[in-house]
């Protein structure tokens, strides 16, 4: 058999974002994955459902799998014509044990490529606003371990040397020595003054810095409880931080939101959170799926051209109308003449990538906004399509009836609750470990609480934001104070308007 091929890629540093293109082009085509403990598990979204995961992780204490047996599971997975991906974190040839595993694969005549990975060495010290180098203060950098092989005689890094020169010195693994590390350098000469940072959980939400001097740092790191993976930053360029700590320094740095939109919908929320430096916990409280039974919505695609107005309330409306239009063999013409509502600016641009442009939104993305601007178009006698979900209010409909309209309307999707919350989320709701709870529809609201159960209360410890009054007036008959409602009723707007509330705060 021909063997496969293994992909030593660096997974940067820790935030998802900073792993490369190619590392994702990899991941995208592995038949299996072995990951590290300071790999960012959202990376494995994008492997194969087929591929197999296998997780070697060592973290202070304790290690999954010797390094031995993981070069034995590279060579044998390569061996069986499988493409493997040994995922690392940081960069796999910087102090990463990268060069190991591929002698092992070398000596047993398995083809591998080197995917480089952003440092942490140089990543993390930049997400604390540190330049490792500047031209006023430092012409180089070097970077060390900070926690050599127990079974060499003596250390490999010239304390002496580094403790002579004025460039910056870049510590990884080195939080459990630092008392050690930062006598060496002092005992050889470097001022005890010197400035010093140790960055924990670096490019993460949780990132902390801890700034200090050589002659002091050990004892601040210490009084603070910072634990490992941290990165120690000794040299001048460490002052710069202060004025340059971006990161911490984002509006929602540290905050933890629960995003609780269907999975296919959260991306952009998701995003928006993270730009801000808030950490995201996707659950969504409710699921979107067809409807068993289309022949109502087969007719009403049928008679398209009986309808005056076609008006769609929500994204999923438009996608599985035009799914199912799709299905049939049409497109966008079936519509011709027949005018196209939309509420909210997402739902228009929806309609837009189906190729239709929608003839009316409203200022207000509400049900009773459309009414209000449909008063001015004077619709009366004229014939309506709803396509909408199968929990939808009944507003809408009557208040085109009363402006003496002809409704229809015809389920295409239904909203379903997950059958269970997974134990880690109701957890961290249950012990106030959740900043803000974001809702996006009247049935997100009900789906978290029916999935909270008797721990639904827990809810209200956390900030409820929702992203315009419908849902907003869904979560207070549920009980709930509601502390956010977007002025602007879409996905930035509720964004901003989180922000706005936290504004002058920092967790």
């Amino acid at each position: 058999m021909k063997p496969g091929k293994v992909y030593l890629v660096g997974a940067g540093p820790g935030a998802p974002g900073l792993i490369t293109v190619r590392g994702l082009e990899c991941l995208r085509r592995a038949d299996v994955v072995v990951y590290d403990h300071l790999v960012d598990e959202s990376l494995l979204q994008s492997v194969p459902p087929h591929a197999e995961r296998v997780y070697v992780g060592k973290s202070a204490g304790r290690h999954t799998m010797p390094q031995g047996e993981i070069n034995d599971l590279l060579v044998s997975r390569a061996k069986s014509g499988k493409a493997a991906v040994r995922l690392k974190g940081g960069d796999p040839f910087v102090l990463g044990r990268g060069g190991e595993e591929a002698e092992a694969l070398a000596q047993a005549g398995i083809p591998f490529e080197i995917v480089p990975g952003v440092t942490s060495a140089t990543a993390v010290p930049a997400y604390a606003g540190i330049p490792v180098t500047h031209r006023g203060l430092s012409s180089y950098f070097t970077v060390v371990t900070g926690h050599e092989d127990p079974g060499k005689p003596e250390s490999g890094v010239p304390w002496d040397i580094l403790a002579q020169g004025t460039g910056t010195v870049v510590i990884l693994m080195g939080v459990s020595n630092l008392a050690d590390i930062a006598g060496k350098l002092m005992e050889h000469g470097r001022p005890g003054s010197t400035p010093v940072a140790a960055i924990t959980q670096g490019t993460w939400t949780s990132q902390r810095t801890v700034v200090g001097t050589l002659a002091d740092i050990a004892g601040k790191a210490s009084g603070s409880g910072l634990r490992p993976p941290a990165v120690i930053v000794v040299g001048e360029v460490v002052g710069l931080g202060e004025g340059l700590n971006w990161f911490e320094s984002l509006p929602l740095f540290g905050k933890r939101v629960l995003v609780t939109r269907p999975r296919h919908q959260a991306a952009a929320l998701v995003e928006l959170l993270a730009e801000r430096g808030a950490q995201p916990i996707e659950f969504p409280a409710i699921e979107i799926e067809p409807v068993a039974d289309l022949t109502a919505l087969d007719e009403a695609i049928a008679g398209i051209e009986g309808y005056d107005w076609v008006v769609f309330t929500s994204v999923n409306g438009v996608e599985a109308f035009f799914g199912r239009v799709e299905s049939l063999g049409l497109d966008a013409r079936c519509l011709k003449g027949v005018r196209a509502g939309a509420i909210g600016t997402a739902t228009a641009d929806a309609l837009r990538r189906w190729g239709v442009r929608a003839d009316f939104v409203p200022e207000v993305f509400t049900s009773q906004g459309l009414l209000d601007g449909f008063q001015n178009l004077s619709v009366e006698g004229q014939h309506f399509l709803l396509p909408r979900g199968d929990i939808s209010g009944q507003d809408l409909v009557d208040g085109l009836v009363g402006q003496g309209a002809r409704v229809d309307q015809v389920t295409v999707y239904r909203v379903v609750t997950p059958e269970e919350l997974p134990e880690d989320v109701k957890g961290m709701i249950a012990g106030g470990e959740i900043d803000v709870i974001t809702f996006t529809s009247p049935s997100a609201v009900n789906g978290l609480l029916s999935l909270m159960g008797e721990q639904r209360g827990f809810v209200q410890m956390a900030t409820i934001a929702c992203i315009g009054p419908t849902t907003a007036a869904a979560a207070a008959r549920e009980g709930l104070a509601v502390d956010v409602v977007a002025q602007e009723h879409t996905v930035s707007g509720l964004v901003e308007a989180i922000e706005h509330r936290f504004s002058g705060t920092r967790s």
